[in-house]
């Protein structure tokens, strides 16, 4: 176990832990409730550093997915269960038995899952820049371009190339992605992997099903996933609302965080919309 600064009052550790079978790099930040956090398709933990400074009051557990940064590669690929079964092996890890539960991108689409199959292990689910995979609008074609080809990783060109990747801020701001821990799997065979679960995969016949309060974050400008998935996913959960951060993109979560993160925490501690703002959409600029 190592332990570093996170921001003033908090401790993040690290730590090496045996789930099925595999080794998996887990990083824990914070006192309070506990906070699962399902990163993006190439997210390390690493890439949350924007975002836990601005999540006072919370325990966030976060986790290296098999394959990707300091966690062990599973034999085979792993399905969409297999990975949310790695997600609740490490609350069982760690001795916590529910979890506020946090998916960006690819994440969302595994905390969806997990919000379907193990709803006890679920206190509130929060939904970012993700979707209900099959029979969603696709994004853009260029921005999967660029989100799959290994040279957009470069330092040089992931700067050139992360507003239309990402779209949002990061359009006018692309130094902005210089710290954001952006990196993509050492390897072809780890990137394979790791898209293989999202395959045939889809929960919009489920949504239904999830009936946590949820909040769904979207941006307007998201290249990636586009908002009327958001908008589809949070008419479909029956407790679902939707914050709209007009001007945002893909990463609107980590170019914005102290915008974004507010949201998240007042949801997670049950606070209501403030007076006067449309029921179910509130949003930032």
């Amino acid at each position: 176990m190592t332990a570093t600064a996170a921001a003033p009052g908090a401790r993040i550790t690290h730590e090496q832990l045996r789930i099925n079978g595999l080794r998996i790099h887990a990083q824990i930040c914070g006192e309070g409730e506990p906070l699962l956090l399902f990163s993006g398709v190439w997210g390390e933990v690493g890439l949350w550093d924007g975002l836990l400074p601005h999540l006072p009051g919370f325990r966030t557990i976060a986790f290296d997915p098999p394959g990707i940064g300091r966690s062990q590669m599973p034999v085979f690929p792993l399905t969409m269960p297999a990975l949310v079964r790695v997600g609740t092996a490490v609350l069982d890890d760690l001795g916590i038995e529910s979890a506020h539960v946090l998916g960006a991108s690819f994440g969302g689409a595994v905390a969806q899952q997990m919000a379907i199959w193990h709803p006890d292990r679920v206190r509130r689910l929060v939904l970012v820049s993700t979707s209900f995979g099959g029979f969603a609008k696709p994004g853009k074609i260029s921005a999967f371009w660029h989100f799959v080809h290994p040279l957009s990783y470069h330092p040089p060109r992931l700067e050139r190339v992360a507003g239309s990747m990402f779209g949002g801020r990061l359009r006018k701001e692309p130094e902005l992605v210089r710290t954001m821990h952006i990196r993509r799997p050492t390897n072809a065979l780890a990137a394979m992997y790791r898209l293989a679960p999202l395959f045939g995969w889809t929960s919009l016949p489920w949504l239904w099903a999830i009936r946590h309060p949820t909040l769904v974050i979207a941006g307007d400008d998201d290249p990636v996933t586009p908002l009327v998935n958001h908008r589809i996913i949070a008419a479909l959960v029956p407790r679902a609302r939707l914050h709209i951060a007009w001007g945002g993109g893909h990463l609107v979560l980590l170019d914005s965080a102290p915008e974004i993160a507010p949201v998240i925490t007042g949801f997670l501690r049950g606070d209501r919309p403030a007076p006067g703002a449309p029921a179910g959409l509130r949003a930032v600029s």
